[in-house]
């Protein structure tokens, strides 16, 4: 008489996923900052972080008044438990913004060095750095798509940060998604995907994604902590890609190709040396 089949393990739940992706923020800065070997290619996202983050602030809160001008509620007219929570999160809205659009563009000039930083990582972790590109040319080009569409993000996370009440998080959840994809894309590039096979893997890995990107939208709200964001993230988006690449059933190394397979379940291979 035959045994009965095992039923398959269950899949942990979306909170738990999320919760597993956002442990990599802060391994990325744990690497980074007990890797000195690092810190010469993390020296110049550092300083145009420093730079464009900064300018991204001061322009957030210029254009505050004629934000408040136009969306806020006109004082007096509303009770103060609405009217100061209001504007509280439409400053938020605003103001983190504009630092979205300076980390964006600090990340599009930086991206040489954040490349070599995710391959630094990888032998790092692994002994060894997967290529599977389609040569140098494809692989800057595929650079250049991601940097921008992280750049044309900027205007969603202010516009859906203007909605009443739920506009701010919203904003953090669309921002998210744009960080998480452009902090992976030299992992995944190094993978063979293209852009609609990295937005493959992402949907493939959603709730790890999802939880990476609103935990780096929150770092870049800290104080100090979101100078180092940029190499951080890079930093943790490839080690995300490594924890997720051995629960695929094959890796992906062809094209557009995305990896398949069940659902990360916390730390995995290798982030013992980046924890």
């Amino acid at each position: 008489m035959s045994e009965p089949l095992a039923e398959p393990p269950r899949r942990p739940g979306f909170v738990r996923r999320a919760a597993a992706g956002a442990w990599h923020v802060p391994a990325g800065f744990g690497m980074l900052l007990r890797s000195p070997r690092l810190w010469p290619l993390a020296a110049l996202p550092v300083a145009l972080a420093l730079i464009l983050v900064l300018l991204g602030a001061v322009l957030g809160i210029f254009l505050i008044p004629r934000v408040e001008a136009l969306f806020a509620p006109t004082p007096g007219t509303r009770p103060v438990w609405i009217e100061l929570p209001a504007s509280l999160l439409l400053w938020t809205a605003v103001v983190g913004s504009g630092v979205f659009l300076g980390l964006g563009v600090a990340l599009l000039l930086a991206s040489p060095a954040l490349e070599q930083l995710s391959r630094q990582v990888e032998a790092r972790v692994r002994g060894s750095v997967i290529e599977s590109s389609r040569g140098l040319v494809w692989e800057l080009a595929q650079s250049l798509r991601g940097g921008f569409y992280f750049l044309l993000a900027a205007p969603g996370v202010f516009l859906l940060g203007l909605i009443p009440i739920i506009g701010p998080f919203l904003s953090m959840l669309w921002g998210g998604r744009a960080v998480a994809y452009q902090m992976t894309d030299s992992a995944l590039t190094r993978r063979g995907l293209g852009f609609k096979g990295r937005w493959r893997w992402h949907r493939e890995w959603l709730p790890e994604s999802q939880g990476f990107g609103v935990a780096g939208m929150v770092g870049l709200l800290v104080p100090f902590a979101n100078l180092l964001l940029a190499p951080a993230l890079v930093a943790g988006g490839t080690l995300l890609v490594l924890a997720l690449e051995p629960l695929s059933s094959e890796p992906a190394t062809n094209g557009d190709a995305g990896p398949r397979g069940g659902p990360a379940d916390g730390p995995l291979e290798g982030e013992d040396d980046a924890a």
